[in-house]
C-alpha cells in the first residue's frame, strides 16, 4: 500500500525503507530485548515525487536530511513496532505536506509615526540617565 500525499501524488512502498531497531532510553527489559523502534529511510532524490516537491524538501534546513538527500526518521515513542511504523510514516507525510505548503509572502511595512516617536523618546531618556552618571569636574 502506497503512502498517499495528495489526490495526485503518492509514494510507493518500495521507495520507503523501514527497518526495526532497538529503542534507546528507559523501558527496562522490553527495550533491551525487543526491536520495536523503526528506522525509516527515504531517498528524496531517487523518489517518484514531483520535482517541485523534491526541491522544496531538499531546501529545508532539517538535520534529518543528509547531504545526499536521504531523509532518516527514527520512531521509538511507542512500545509496539506497528505503532512506531505508523508514527514514522505520519511524520514523513507531515514533513512532505509542510514542504508543499506555499510560504506566506512577507510584505514590507514601515514603522508608525508614534512608534518612531516612542523609540526616540526612550533613547533620549536612556541618554539622560547615562549622562547623569558621568563625573562632573
Amino acid at each position: 500500500m502506497a503512502l498517499q500525499v495528495s489526490n495526485t501524488v503518492e509514494i510507493p512502498d518500495h521507495e520507503i525503507e523501514m527497518s526495526a531497531i532497538r529503542a534507546q532510553g528507559a523501558g527496562g527489559q522490553n527495550v533491551n530485548k525487543v526491536s520495536s523502534a523503526i528506522h525509516l529511510r527515504f531517498d528524496i532524490v531517487q523518489s517518484s515525487l514531483p520535482e517541485r516537491i523534491k526541491e522544496q524538501l531538499l531546501a529545508l534546513q532539517d538535520s534529518r536530511i543528509s547531504k545526499e538527500g536521504v531523509l532518516v526518521i527514527k520512531a521509538q515513542q511507542f512500545r509496539t513496532q506497528e505503532a512506531n511504523r505508523e508514527d514514522a510514516l505520519a511524520r514523513l507525510l507531515a514533513l512532505i505536506l509542510d514542504a508543499c505548503r506555499p510560504q506566506k509572502a512577507r510584505r514590507a511595512t514601515k514603522p508608525t509615526k508614534s512608534s518612531q516617536r516612542k523609540r526616540l523618546d526612550s533613547k533620549k531618556q536612556r541618554g539622560a540617565i547615562k549622562s547623569q552618571r558621568q563625573a562632573k569636574w
